[in-house]
């Protein structure tokens, strides 16, 4: 598979992919494309755009995941998504929440393939940028052999960009959100199939990925891999990302440089009467596995929520690692 086709991505995860969350990582990798959480269509059509859509432009290449079932509603969220400059739009054919269900998008809509279709053909009238779709294998009782290749068919034929895969169904009926991450059986076999039957799509895919290894082994099948938790949960492992993955000529960035690239941005927050929490929340497992990292997390835990703290707090906390000898594990 051509180099120039291999992708990272970090998946979109509500709650943890926010703004501040995307500026982290992208001091991690150059290259890796990041994703926003879910929006809905409603939300952008009718609600706070700027607090919705808001990013900084070191993020870029950055998309924005939408999370809608009207044909007309995803392309007009789409065009206001394209009008704040993001780089991809994505619609959300995966997320098995009870929200997302009553709103009848997300993974129920592994069920209404042509729906998906007519959602992706009106999005790509809409926008001049690539249009992809996140989908599951299937839903409850399907056939992820029928289920994802109806999926994957009408949203090709729509002129679907891209197609990620988490290769899990999604349990709507018994599971929880939380227990549709990790109890339905991951099936990377069924996500190969798909790319050895469509050879020209553009597929990728997601779950249970947890290490760089890991995603060279699915990037000799599929055109992209999605990282979700490792990512976060082990952000190091991102700092290797551009020059393995994307064969850089460059050495694996320096976890102390990236929170030293990172203090502009927070102390620009903070005079934002953005919290220091908000931010340090997403940095705590920076350091894991690391000398020090239990004192790093700590000093963050505890004094970052504190009324008025600022950057003395991500100094103190520095202080415990820095000098250290970062033997983190990246593979």
């Amino acid at each position: 598979m051509a180099e120039k086709y291999k992708k990272i991505a970090i998946a979109p995860m509500m709650d943890w992919t926010d703004r501040h969350c995307r500026v982290f990582h992208r001091q991690l990798t150059r290259r890796a494309l990041l994703y926003t959480e879910m929006v809905t269509t409603g939300a952008v059509i009718h609600g706070d755009r700027a607090r919705l859509l808001g990013y900084s432009d070191v993020e870029h290449p950055v998309a924005c995941q939408l999370g809608g079932s009207e044909p007309r509603d995803v392309a007009e969220a789409a065009r206001i998504a394209e009008g704040f400059g993001y780089d991809e739009i994505n619609l959300n054919v995966g997320c098995p929440s009870d929200r997302v269900q009553s709103g009848s998008f997300g993974a129920c809509l592994m069920a209404e393939p042509d729906l998906v279709g007519d959602c992706v053909a009106a999005m790509k009238e809409a926008v001049s940028i690539p249009v992809t779709v996140k989908c599951r294998l299937g839903i409850d009782d399907q056939d992820p052999e029928e289920a994802l290749d109806r999926l994957a068919d009408a949203v090709v034929s729509a002129g679907v960009d891209a197609l990620w895969v988490h290769a899990r169904k999604a349990w709507l009926k018994g599971l929880s959100p939380k227990e549709n991450r990790d109890v339905p059986p991951l099936d990377y076999d069924r996500v190969y199939r798909l790319k050895q039957r469509l050879p020209d799509v553009w597929i990728g895919i997601n779950g249970g990925i947890a290490t760089l290894d890991d995603a060279e082994r699915h990037l000799e099948r599929v055109d992209g891999v999605m990282l979700g938790r490792a990512a976060y949960q082990q952000p190091a492992l991102l700092a290797a990302v551009d020059n393995r993955i994307y064969r850089e000529d460059t050495p694996p960035v320096q976890l102390e440089a990236a929170i030293e690239a990172l203090l502009p941005y927070i102390e620009e927050q903070l005079a934002r009467d953005v919290r220091l929490s908000h931010i340090t929340r997403h940095i705590l497992g920076l350091f894991q596995g690391a000398p020090g990292a239990r004192a790093w997390r700590r000093t963050l835990s505890t004094e970052a929520v504190k009324e008025g703290a600022g950057l003395e707090v991500i100094e103190a906390a520095l202080a415990h690692v820095t000098g250290g000898v970062f033997d983190v594990a990246v593979a």
